[in-house]
């Protein structure tokens, strides 16, 4: 598919640049590559680790240094009361964090102290800055879980994602894709059950032949993984996922991308909030979560109306960033709010200075940016903004919904997961970058055994050039 929209917005904004100045960001980031979902626990590889580390090295050249820096973020020793960075409880995504802060705030060099007895200490790691990472209940475990909505813990969200699997396009791929599943059970095998790869399971046995095919030497039948093979059984778990990650006539089953919508605009008003005041706080908001939550946003924002490929599992390591900016003087405090304006970009993969992200129209239209005011009020449209609402939205009624439930709270109607906290905004502690650099090494050198990277190249998506879409015939 040629992406006829992207190219002229970023002429427009090359050319706008020097009269633009950025606000803040709120960024949702991908983890680096893992290995496989099938051999929970999942751990983050070298390969991972590096992804993430080389994805915060280009943000601190476009936010902190470059010509796109945010307005007043510290450059280079991190200001904690401008930087607001959380993760589920998941070990692959907060390791993914400390990572990506590590390229983003690198050491400001060695410190020596002298005390009072004249003794001199020396700063460790160079002066490493220590970034905390928040961590919020939803989507704990999700890389643990091969289930898309075992980590949302929402009653109704599971309701509508298990109601796929009794579609009629469900049971035709079931039917037709039988003979095409069979032929990779040499494969998969000593992992998984022959009776398990079918279609009903599409993603996981992607995942594994994916991690496979990028770190093990030798393959049981690996003649059988040819390129139209691996490209097939890409497409198949593109298909599943999306499919209980979104859908239109059933908006619940998106509540991951309603309240990551929520974040974006709380996150973005305080951004507005402080500006105004004149203080220098809440510039930059990164989250690290599931492609699970990438997915039903898109679907939430009709980016597929921008690049069909929006309904694609992204790769590791990808972004999505929503600027805040205006071109309008800044001078003390932030302009009115109809001066502010706010652009979606997306990169697929890794983002390096050799393949940025790029800009899409967001809600289906042709602009490159939205006034603050629009985009406001097309995100309140579906976004999750208390964990009341979440509690109502869901019909979870136990746990932190029982206090909405009215009287005892009752049972919570079969949810699954891990309970019905709903709001991601619930912090429940901090981690990150305090925990000791002995624990993240060990922690990767147990990733290093297997991992996980894209099969099927989807670098149209943020890499500023035209890509071929699949039909997805099978």
């Amino acid at each position: 598919m040629r992406y006829s929209i992207a190219a002229p917005v970023l002429a427009l904004l090359a050319s706008a640049e020097g009269a633009e100045t950025i606000l803040g960001a709120y960024m949702f980031h991908r983890h680096g590559d893992r290995t496989p979902k099938s051999l929970a626990p999942t751990n983050l590889t070298t390969l991972g680790y590096e992804q993430g580390y080389t994805s915060g090295q280009y943000y601190r050249s476009r936010y902190l240094t470059g010509p796109s820096k945010i307005y007043k973020l510290n450059e280079d020793i991190v200001k904690l009361n401008q930087i607001a960075v959380t993760s589920p409880t998941d070990n692959v995504l907060q390791i993914s964090a400390m990572a990506f802060l590590q390229g983003l705030y690198p050491p400001v060099g060695q410190t020596i102290q002298v005390l009072a007895n004249g003794d001199k200490v020396q700063a460790p790691m160079d002066g490493y800055q220590l970034i905390p990472v928040n961590t919020v209940e939803a989507g704990s475990g999700s890389e643990d879980n091969g289930w898309l909505q075992a980590a949302t813990g929402c009653y109704k969200a599971t309701t509508s994602s298990n109601n796929y699997f009794s579609s009629s396009e469900y049971e035709s791929l079931l039917s037709s894709t039988a003979d095409f599943y069979k032929q990779l059970v040499p494969v998969v095998n000593g992992t998984l059950a022959e009776n398990y790869v079918t279609y009903k399971n599409a993603y996981i046995v992607y995942d594994l032949i994916n991690v496979a095919t990028i770190h093990n030497t030798s393959i049981p039948s690996s003649s059988t993984l040819t390129a139209t093979t691996l490209l097939q059984t890409r497409t198949l778990a593109d298909t599943h996922e999306w499919n209980l990650a979104f859908n239109a006539s059933s908006p619940i089953r998106s509540i991951a991308g309603m309240q990551l919508a929520g974040e974006i605009l709380t996150s973005l008003n305080s951004t507005i909030t402080s500006g105004t005041a004149g203080k220098t706080a809440n510039k930059l908001a990164i989250q690290f979560g599931a492609y699970a939550t990438f997915l039903s946003f898109f679907g939430l924002a009709n980016l597929p109306a921008a690049n069909a490929d929006f309904t694609g599992v992204p790769d590791y390591a990808s972004v999505m960033v929503f600027e805040l900016f205006t071109t309008v003087e800044v001078a003390g405090g932030y302009p009115a709010k109809q001066d502010i304006q706010v652009r979606f970009l997306f990169h697929n993969g890794t983002t390096t200075e050799a393949s940025e992200p790029v800009v899409y129209p967001l809600f289906g239209g042709a602009s490159g940016a939205v006034s603050w005011v629009e985009f406001e009020g097309k995100m309140r449209q579906f976004a999750v903004l208390t964990t009341e609402e979440w509690c109502g939205k869901c019909g979870n009624t136990t746990g932190a919904c029982a206090a909405y439930a009215g009287g005892d709270g009752g049972e919570e109607l079969g949810a699954r997961g891990k309970g019905a906290g709903g709001m991601s905004a619930a912090v429940g502690g901090v981690v990150g970058a305090f925990v000791a650099l002995g624990v993240v090494f060990l922690v990767l050198g147990a990733g290093m055994l297997l991992g996980g990277l894209r099969l099927v190249s989807r670098k149209g998506l943020g890499a500023g050039k035209a890509t071929q879409v699949v039909e997805r015939k099978v």
